[in-house]
C-alpha cells in the first residue's frame, strides 16, 4: 500500500495514474476534495480509500503494518500564498511529520520539494545537499523558503545521524505541465493557460521582459511533463537503495515563445503573439531563467529519456486539452 498525500491534486493523481498503471497498489489518497472539480483527477483509479488530511495520523496509526511507503505531494503549492502561517503549518510540519513516521516504521518516504528553493538561480541549480550549499539559497517567496526549510531540516537530521526512513528522495520540480491541473487556476502551466486561445486562433500573449538580457518571450525555463515525473516518482518506489535530494528537470531550459509555438503546432493552428507587461505583484520576484542539473539523478540510476517539449506539449494537448474528457 501507498500512501500519497495531494494525491487529487496535480502530480498527485498522476503519481496514482502510474503506480495504478504498475500494479503497485493498494493505493491511499489524502486530500481534501471540496465542492470543486478536483475529484475528477481521480476518478478513474482502484483506491483502498480517500482521507481527510486531518485524519492522516489516525490513518497511518491504524495501517502501518500495511504500508509500505509515503508519497507526499500535498502542499500550499501557490507562489502567491502570503499566509506564512499556514504554508509553515502545512509545507514544513506535516512533512516533518511524516519524515519521523517512516523513520520510526520504516517505510519509504518520497517528498517534494521545489526549484522555488533556488530563488533567482544566482547560487546555480545543483541539488546538492551540504549545509553551506543550503544556506546560500535565498527563495523569492514563502513557498520557496518552505520547501527550503524542510530540506535543511532533512540536511540537519542526515547529518546528526538521527535515524531516518530506510529509503527517502526529495525531488525538486521545475516547470511541470500535464493533465489533471485544471484545478490549480492561475497556477496552471502556461500549456493549458495558452491552448483556449489557440483553439479559437485567436493571437497569444506572453509577458514581456523586464530584464534587459532577456527580450520578451526569451525567459527561460525546464518544461517538463508531469509523466515524467511520475515515472521518476515509480522508479523510485522501485529502486529502494536510491536515497537523496535530486533535481527533477529536463535539464534544457527552453524559452515561454518555444512553449507557446509548441502548443499552437498541436492545435494546428497559425502562431501569432503580443507581450503584455508582467503583473506588479510578481514582478520583482519574477524567475528568468531555471534549468536543472540533472547529473545526480542520471547518476543514481535513472536512464528513461524525458520527454521534448514539443512531445509533451503535442501528447499534452492533443490526447487531454483537445479532448472531451481531459481528465486521466
Amino acid at each position: 500500500m501507498y500512501v500519497i498525500t495531494g494525491g487529487a491534486g496535480f502530480i498527485g493523481s498522476n503519481v496514482a495514474h502510474t503506480l495504478d498503471a504498475r500494479d503497485a497498489g493498494p493505493l491511499v489518497i489524502v486530500d481534501r476534495l471540496r465542492d470543486g472539480d478536483k475529484w475528477r483527477n481521480i476518478a478513474k483509479r482502484p483506491l483502498a480509500d480517500i482521507v481527510h488530511p486531518d485524519n492522516v495520523h489516525a490513518f497511518l496509526a491504524e495501517n502501518t503494518r500495511a504500508i509500505d511507503g509515503v508519497v507526499h505531494m500535498g502542499a500550499i503549492s501557490a507562489t502567491t500564498e502570503r499566509d506564512a502561517d499556514l504554508i509553515v503549518e502545512t509545507n514544513f510540519r506535516l512533512s516533518r511529520d511524516l519524515w519521523t513516521w517512516c523513520a520510526e516504521h520504516d517505510k519509504s518516504y518520497v517528498y517534494a520539494s521545489s526549484a522555488a528553493t533556488y530563488g533567482d538561480g544566482n547560487e546555480g541549480f545543483n541539488d546538492g545537499m551540504s549545509q553551506g550549499g543550503l544556506s546560500k539559497l535565498r527563495p523569492l517567496n514563502p513557498y520557496g523558503w518552505s520547501k527550503l526549510l524542510f530540506d535543511r531540516w532533512v540536511e540537519a537530521e542526515l547529518r546528526n545521524d538521527v535515524p531516518r526512513p530506510p529509503q527517502w528522495a526529495g525531488l525538486r520540480f521545475f516547470n511541470v505541465y500535464g493533465p489533471n491541473e485544471y484545478h490549480k487556476g492561475r497556477m496552471q502551466s502556461v500549456v493549458s493557460q495558452i491552448q483556449p486561445i489557440a483553439a479559437r486562433g485567436e493571437t497569444c500573449r506572453l509577458f514581456k521582459s523586464h530584464n534587459p538580457d532577456y527580450e520578451d518571450g526569451g525567459q527561460l525555463r525546464d518544461f517538463v511533463s508531469v509523466d515524467d515525473c511520475a515515472n521518476v516518482i515509480s522508479w523510485l518506489l522501485e529502486t529502494p537503495s536510491v536515497s537523496g535530494l535530486f533535481n527533477l528537470g529536463t535539464g534544457n531550459a527552453r524559452s515561454f515563445l518555444d512553449l507557446a509555438k509548441a502548443v499552437y503546432t498541436a492545435m494546428d493552428r497559425e502562431f501569432s503573439v503580443e507581450y503584455t507587461p508582467t503583473p506588479e505583484d510578481i514582478r520583482e520576484k519574477y524567475q528568468y531563467f531555471t534549468e536543472a542539473n540533472m547529473t545526480k539523478l542520471r547518476d543514481a540510476g535513472y536512464a528513461q529519456p524525458f520527454l521534448s517539449l514539443e512531445d509533451g506539449v503535442g501528447q499534452y494537448v492533443q490526447d487531454f486539452l483537445s479532448a472531451d474528457d481531459p481528465y486521466r
